[in-house]
């Protein structure tokens, strides 16, 4: 690609802000050219403003960026967002509402019945959603979302089981980093020697996201997958990487093996050259006692999940452990990975300039 896309990020001084950052430094398609954040932040150098907590340096470059105030005046037309869901409310729209393309990261609009929430590995064609979005008709901007980093390794796992033997039932339990509650966190306290068997909203995400991203384009809607779905969310003192145990009851018996091709299979972007996907999205783990969050979250440069203890189930039909990277594949990674399939798509580019060159 010759010329880059301009990118600006709503909420650049987070956690997943951050990762933003880290993941597009290099980036064959993508460059930072504006930055945003809350009112504290704004008109700040962006090195003075963020407490960077990754595990890279800060790009000098964008050390030396002035963070600009949460307003579509003067921003790229592509926003990565992700910023807190009550004020995502208000600030999504309004970009949209300007033209701007709204990738974003946050949870405000992910059940919107027009507003499509995406894995390309799994469910690209629900991306027709934003033809039927307001702001898509009038200025020509939209929203696209990525799902609750705890859904996206279980939804890998299931989708190529889900398409060649259907799902019935699906009980699943998260052991969630802490990272996924942003920095600070969790309190040192509250979380060491612990495990804390709650976290607020999460369990009502994974039922419901789960479904919708496993569920089928119908129309002007998505028609959720008729499976029964129950989850049960925990947090446990590991950094990063959201482990889940599943147990699933078929529509139709396979056999061990059946399913193990079924992973070993799924390659649904195998030659769209997208620079983010993973040559192989769910990794299977022969070892017993895997996957574990430090040996195996970096698989696919944080972009593959991790299956492993592929077993029997004594009240369902099978029973396995998935692990993903949560912050960049269950985050900054997916809205990259929904921008480069919207960028192959020729979403990214004006209407009126995608209707010429059509």
């Amino acid at each position: 690609m010759q010329n880059k896309y301009s990118i600006g990020i709503l909420g650049a001084t987070g956690m997943v802000g951050q990762r933003y950052i880290q993941l597009l430094e290099n980036h064959p398609w993508f460059e930072i050219t504006w930055l945003a954040a809350s009112d504290r932040s704004s008109g700040k150098l962006y090195g003075e403003a963020a407490k960077w907590r990754l595990d890279t340096p800060m790009p000098e470059r964008i050390a030396n960026m002035t963070v600009s105030p949460a307003d579509p005046a003067g921003a790229p037309r592509i926003i990565f967002a992700s910023i807190d869901a009550a004020f995502a409310r208000e600030m999504e729209p309004k970009f949209a509402a300007a033209g701007h393309a709204v990738i974003s990261n946050s949870s405000a609009f992910r059940m919107a019945p027009n507003v499509p929430l995406v894995l390309p590995e799994v469910n690209a064609e629900h991306l027709h959603l934003i033809e039927e979005q307001p702001w898509r008709k009038q200025s020509g901007g939209f929203i696209v979302t990525n799902s609750n980093c705890t859904v996206m390794g279980p939804v890998l796992a299931l989708k190529p089981i889900a398409d060649r033997f259907g799902i019935e039932q699906i009980f699943a339990t998260s052991m969630q980093a802490v990272s996924g509650a942003g920095y600070p966190g969790v309190p040192s306290m509250d979380i060491l020697d612990n495990v804390v068997p709650y976290i607020a909203s999460e369990e009502e995400k994974m039922e419901e996201e789960l479904l919708k991203l496993l569920g089928k384009l119908e129309g002007h809607a998505v028609k959720p997958l008729a499976a029964r779905m129950s989850a049960s969310c925990n947090r446990v003192p590991v950094v990063d990487g959201h482990t889940v145990s599943v147990s699933v009851k078929l529509s139709r018996q396979a056999t061990r093996e059946e399913i193990l091709a079924a992973w070993n299979e799924f390659r649904p972007l195998a030659g769209q050259n997208l620079p983010s996907a993973p040559d192989q999205p769910v990794e299977f783990a022969p070892q017993q006692d895997r996957p574990q969050p430090r040996l195996d979250r970096n698989r696919g440069n944080g972009m593959a999940a991790t299956v492993g203890r592929l077993r029997p189930c004594n009240v369902l039909d099978w029973k396995f452990t998935v692990l993903s990277h949560n912050t960049i594949r269950g985050a900054a990674g997916a809205t990259i990975l929904n921008a480069e399939l919207l960028a192959s798509l020729g979403k990214l580019e004006p209407v009126a300039e995608a209707a010429a060159r059509a």
